[in-house]
C-alpha cells in the first residue's frame, strides 16, 4: 500500500508544520492493529508504504491516521477510513463489513427536549442567508427577549450577535460572503447556555487552475507521457511540491473521494459518509441535498458541555515539532505506580555523553523528548535511587482509543469482485516472477542530532594511550587521574571527589561508563584499563535543570557502547527508532528493445506512484512511465495543495490494449 499523509490547519487549511510525526495504523474489524507505522512529515506532508501481511483475513479494515497532538481527542478526530481487503492466498469467503456505530448515539446531543425554541435555515438564497427562529411565550419571557447568535466554521468565528426575539416568529439575515468556505456551524444560546445548533454549507468559489494532458489510450509496455500545467491559476499554486500521483487499475465501481471532499468534513464528523452521498462528489452536491446530509451528522469537535465545564483541560500529548516524546510508568514490584516525583534517567551510551531526567506524576507516569531522525537509538532508561522492587513499563506510542464497533456479516452470498479477481492473479503471476514495486529505503531529510557532551568541556580529561598500561582501574585512578580516589570500604567500591583546594565534595559523585550512570563501582574497579580510550572528571558540583551532579566521573571505553558495563538492577534498554523507513517506488523501463521483448511477464496492478512531483518555476511537470502486460482501463489520480491551502485533485482514464 502506498500513500501520502498532508497535515492540515483545520482553521486556515493550509498545510501545517504543527507535528513532524504521523501515526498510520490499519486496524482489523475488532480494532485489533495488522499495522501501525510512524511516518515522516516534513512542512505537513510525507510519504508512507506498508506491506499488508499475507495471513490477513478477507474483511474489511479500517486505516486510521493520527498526530501525537491529535491522540488528546480520539476517537473521533483522525483520519480513518474503511477499505476491503481480499486475500488471494486465502480461499475463504469475504466475512463481511465493519458497521462504525453512527456517532450520533455515541455522542448524544445536549439540547433540553422541549426547549420552548427551534431553529430553522433557508440557505437557498443567492447572497444571504435567513435564519428562522421560533419560540413560544415562556422561553423569550425566561429569557427577556433575548437569543445570541454564533456562527462558526471550522473555528473561525463568523458572526456573533445579540437578538431580540419579541413575537413568536424572527427573521435574521446573514450575508453570505461573511461565511467562511466549509461547514458552518450556527448555535442559539439563551442566558444559560446553548439550545439549538444547525450545519449548512457554504462552497468555495476556486476553479480547478491545473490541467492533466495525456494520450487517451495505448498498447502494452508502451509509454505514456502526463504533462501537467498551469491555466490562469493563482500565483501560489506554482510552488507545489507536494503533488501525489497514482495510476492503477480502474475499480468496477469506483468511489469518488477527492481532496476537496474531504477537507469539508476533515476529521470532525467521524468515517467519510459515502453511504450518504451515492457516489456523488460533496462539492457538487446541490445545497439542498448538502444541508439534509448534514441533519444526520453530528460534530465531534465542539462539545458544548466540555466548554461550558468548570473543569479545566488538561492536553497530555505535546505536538511532536521537533522532539519525540517515549512515555512509560514506573511500578513497584507489585504492579502499583510509585509515588509522585519519582525521577527517572535516560542515557544514550557513546562518546559523548547525554543525559536527561524526569519526573513522575503521581500516578508514575513519565515523559522522555528525544531528537526525531530515523537513527537506531540505544537508550537506558533508570531510577534516579536505585531499587530492587521498581519496573519501569514503555506505552505504545500508537494510541488505545478505537471507535465502537458492530460486526454485521454478510450473508448475501455476493461473489468476489471481477476486479479482484483479476487483481489477484496478476498479483500471484508477480510472486511467481518474483516481481515487486517495492525499491530502495528513501533517505529522510532530518540528519541525525550531532552529540554533545552535556556537561561541556571537563575539567580533567586522561587519554590513556598517552601513558603507560596500568594493570587496574584502582591504579589508574591512583597515579594518574587527580582529585579523584577510587578505592574499598567493607568490600564496597566508592569514589569521592575533591575540588580544585582539596575540599572533598559532600555527597556521592556521579559514575559513568560511557554516559550511562551506573551505582555499582564494581563494574570500574573491575574494568581492564586496556578497553579504556579515556577519562573524564568534573570536580566541582554541576547542575542540568534541577538536577544537582556532586562532581562527575565519566569513563569512555573505545567501543564507546556500554559493551564492557552491566545495565543496572533496575534499568531497560531500548534499541529503537523513531521513524520508520519508507521505499521507492520502481517500475520496469521498457526503453530498450530487449527489455521490452522480455518473457518475464509483467502484471502490475499499480503502474506508477510518485508522492513528490516538482513542477517547474512556470507550474509545468513532466511525468513517464511505461504500462504493463495487462489491458484494462486505469485511473491517474492527481492530488496535492498550496502553500495558501488551495487544493489540486484530478483524475484521469487512460485505456491500455
Amino acid at each position: 500500500m502506498w500513500f501520502n499523509i498532508y497535515l492540515i490547519d483545520r482553521r486556515s487549511s493550509k498545510p501545517s508544520s504543527n507535528s513532524k510525526i504521523a501515526y498510520f495504523e490499519i486496524l482489523s474489524p475488532e480494532n485489533r492493529p495488522v499495522v501501525q507505522k510512524r511516518i515522516l512529515l516534513e512542512n505537513g506532508f510525507g510519504p508512507g508504504h506498508v506491506v499488508l501481511p499475507d495471513t490477513l483475513s478477507s474483511v474489511t479494515y479500517t486505516i486510521k491516521a493520527y498526530t501525537n497532538w491529535m491522540k488528546n481527542f480520539l476517537p473521533f478526530n483522525c483520519f480513518l477510513k474503511d477499505i476491503k481487503v481480499y486475500n488471494p492466498l486465502r480461499t475463504k469467503a469475504f466475512l463481511g463489513n465493519i458497521k462504525s456505530m453512527d456517532i450520533k448515539e455515541t455522542t448524544p446531543g445536549i439540547w433540553p427536549v422541549n426547549s420552548g425554541l427551534n431553529l430553522n435555515v433557508n440557505n437557498l438564497k443567492k447572497d444571504s442567508l435567513e435564519i428562522l427562529i421560533t419560540s413560544d411565550e415562556i422561553f423569550r419571557s425566561e429569557n427577556s427577549n433575548v437569543i445570541y447568535l454564533f456562527i462558526q466554521t471550522h473555528g473561525i468565528i463568523n458572526h456573533l450577535s445579540t437578538c431580540r426575539i419579541a413575537d413568536e416568529i424572527t427573521r435574521i439575515a446573514i450575508p453570505k460572503n461573511t461565511l467562511t468556505t466549509g461547514i458552518n456551524q450556527i448555535t442559539i444560546f439563551d442566558t444559560k447556555g446553548p439550545v439549538a445548533d444547525r450545519f449548512i454549507y457554504t462552497p468555495g468559489k476556486d476553479k480547478q487552475a491545473l490541467t492533466l494532458h495525456s494520450i487517451d489510450s495505448c498498447k502494452q509496455r508502451n509509454k505514456v507521457t502526463l504533462e501537467m500545467d498551469i491555466e490562469n491559476g493563482p500565483s501560489d499554486i506554482q510552488d507545489l511540491t507536494n503533488l501525489s500521483i497514482s495510476v492503477a487499475t480502474k475499480p468496477d465501481n469506483p468511489e469518488i473521494m477527492s481532496l476537496d471532499d474531504y477537507l469539508v468534513l476533515g476529521t470532525e464528523f467521524g468515517i467519510f459518509p459515502g453511504n450518504l452521498i451515492n457516489g456523488r462528489k460533496i462539492t457538487e452536491l446541490p445545497p439542498e441535498v448538502m444541508d439534509s446530509v448534514l441533519l444526520t451528522l453530528k460534530s465531534n469537535w465542539i462539545n458544548w458541555t466540555t466548554i461550558f465545564s468548570d473543569e479545566a483541560q488538561l492536553f497530555k500529548n505535546p505536538p511532536e515539532k521537533e522532539e519525540y516524546t517515549i512515555s512509560g510508568r514506573l511500578m513497584t514490584g507489585n504492579l502499583q505506580p510509585v509515588y509522585a516525583d519519582e525521577i527517572l534517567l535516560i542515557s544514550t551510551p557513546g562518546k559523548e555523553a547525554a543525559f536527561q531526567y524526569t519526573r513522575t506524576d503521581q500516578d508514575g507516569n513519565f515523559d522522555f523528548r528525544v531528537h526525531i531522525d530515523d537513527e537506531l537509538k540505544d537508550l537506558i532508561l533508570q531510577p534516579d535511587i536505585e531499587s530492587k522492587n521498581q519496573e519501569i513499563y514503555i506505552e505504545s506510542p500508537f494510541s488505545d482509543q478505537y471507535l465502537p464497533y458492530e460486526i454485521v456479516v454478510d450473508s448475501s452470498g455476493k461473489s468476489v469482485p471481477p476486479l479482484v479477481i483479476r487483481q489477484s492473479i496478476n498479483y500471484q503471476v508477480r510472486k511467481i516472477y518474483g516481481s515487486s514495486s517495492v525499491g530502495d529505503c528513501l533517505t529522510p531529510a532530518i540528519p541525525p542530532l550531532k552529540s554533545k557532551r552535556f556537561y561541556g568541556t571537563p575539567d580533567f580529561e586522561l587519554i590513556m594511550k598517552d601513558y603507560i598500561k596500568l594493570d587496574s582501574m584502582p591504579e589508574v585512578f591512583f597515579e594518574l587521574v587527580p582529585h579523584v580516589t577510587l578505592g574499598k570500604i567493607n568490600s564496597v567500591y566508592e569514589i569521592s571527589i575533591t575540588d580544585a583546594f582539596h575540599k572533598r565534595l559532600e555527597g556521592a559523585p556521579c559514575v559513568m561508563i560511557d554516559g550511562v550512570i551506573i551505582k555499582d563501582l564494581s563494574a570500574i574497579a573491575n574494568l581492564d584499563p586496556d578497553l579504556v580510550e579515556k577519562i573524564d572528571v568534573i570536580w566541582e558540583k554541576y547542575r542540568v535543570g534541577n538536577y544537582l551532579f556532586n562532581g562527575i566521573v565519566n569513563v569512555i571505553s573505545k567501543t564507546g557502547d556500554f559493551s564492557n558495563g552491566a545495565l543496572p538492577v533496575d534499568a531497560i534498554r531500548l534499541h529503537y527508532r523513531i521513524l520508520d523507513p519508507v521505499c521507492s517506488f520502481v517500475s520496469p523501463d521498457y526503453s530498450s528493445t530487449e527489455i521490452r521483448n522480455s518473457p518475464v511477464a509483467d502484471y502490475r496492478n499499480t503502474l506508477y506512484w510518485n508522492p513528490s512531483v516538482k513542477p517547474d518555476k512556470n507550474g509545468r511537470a513532466m511525468i513517464e512511465f511505461w504500462t504493463a502486460d495487462i489491458k484494462s482501463d486505469y485511473i491517474i489520480n492527481l492530488l496535492g495543495i498550496t502553500s495558501e491551502g488551495k487544493t489540486v485533485s484530478l483524475r484521469k482514464m487512460i485505456k491500455v490494449r
